[in-house]
């Protein structure tokens, strides 16, 4: 098991930051899903703990058939190439949890994160974790203005240093920004990375921690790239924007499956489409 602490300071307040998270989590959805692929939303909906703890719950399945190399795909049942997530987002903290149905319990990826309002990524052991997993931690600073992404992922667009949000007047992110920047807080991101297949341990949960790397990375640039379209929003807002790209996943993920086009298969898409541009245009 490989344990990693991300670490991510973003410019906003953490309130801020809550409303931004789930925005861009709900469009970040849509990039990934289509033609019998990506995101299905299975509930999402309040939930409360015997210990109090009380949030939002999602379960969330990922279909990742194309994801898969070919000679993979013609050896494994189907299956394999869904990863199921359940996540308890009681804001400021939140658990994730990633599991496979073919790999059942020699797979799982675990996210347990805390939003720290004022924080520029200096705390020690935020998540408060025991001494013997702290012996195993890795700690990795993420900048997310000046790190690295792949260059397939770059877009202009999306690069916070040149990126200025009029609505908050915060950006380009230049310099020596994480030091400097109000406001301010910091994601601290413990994830446990667990894959138990002999000869390929090692190198997949590499390969895992990599990835995730660069999934922060390039979610936090795209969460400031997008801060004119979300700054001002309330919980309400959140809400129903997420029951319609909801609706929209459904018709995009099956959209093909057939070989009928997405107009022919959903009479409804255009309606569903304009409907969503237009709550998406009123926040602009």
């Amino acid at each position: 098991m490989l344990i990693k602490e991300y670490r991510i300071v973003n410019p906003y307040t953490q309130s801020e930051y809550q409303i931004g998270q789930l925005y861009a989590t709900a469009m970040a959805s849509k990039e990934q899903t289509g033609g019998g692929e990506g995101v299905e939303v299975l509930k999402n909906e309040p939930y409360e703990k015997e210990n109090g703890e009380k949030g939002q719950y999602t379960y969330k399945v990922f279909h990742l058939a194309s994801k898969v190399p070919s000679y993979v795909r013609a050896v494994i049942p189907a299956s394999a190439l869904e990863i199921y997530e359940e996540a308890w987002n009681a804001y400021p903290y939140c658990k994730t949890v990633l599991t496979n149905g073919y790999m059942k319990e020699s797979f799982s990826i675990t996210y347990e994160t805390l939003h720290v309002d004022g924080s520029r990524g200096e705390l020690d052991n935020a998540l408060n974790i025991s001494s013997q997993d702290l012996a195993k931690r890795e700690v990795i600073h993420i900048d997310i203005a000046n790190d690295p992404i792949d260059t397939s992922e770059y877009k202009p667009e999306e690069d916070p240093k040149y990126i200025h949000s009029f609505k908050a007047e915060r950006g380009p992110l230049v310099g020596d920004w994480i030091k400097n920047c109000e406001p301010v807080m910091t994601c601290y991101k413990l994830v446990y990375i667990e894959f138990k297949w002999f000869g390929l341990q090692t190198r997949v949960e590499s390969y895992l921690a990599g990835a995730i790397r660069g999934m922060f990375t390039k979610f936090h640039r795209q969460l400031f790239s997008w801060l004119d379209k979300w700054y001002g929003m309330k919980m309400e807002d959140i809400r129903e924007l997420e029951k319609q790209i909801k609706a929209e996943l459904d018709i995009r993920r099956n959209a093909g499956l057939d070989g009928t086009s997405v107009s022919s298969k959903s009479g409804n898409l255009s309606s569903s489409k304009q409907s969503s541009s237009s709550y998406l245009s009123t926040k602009e």
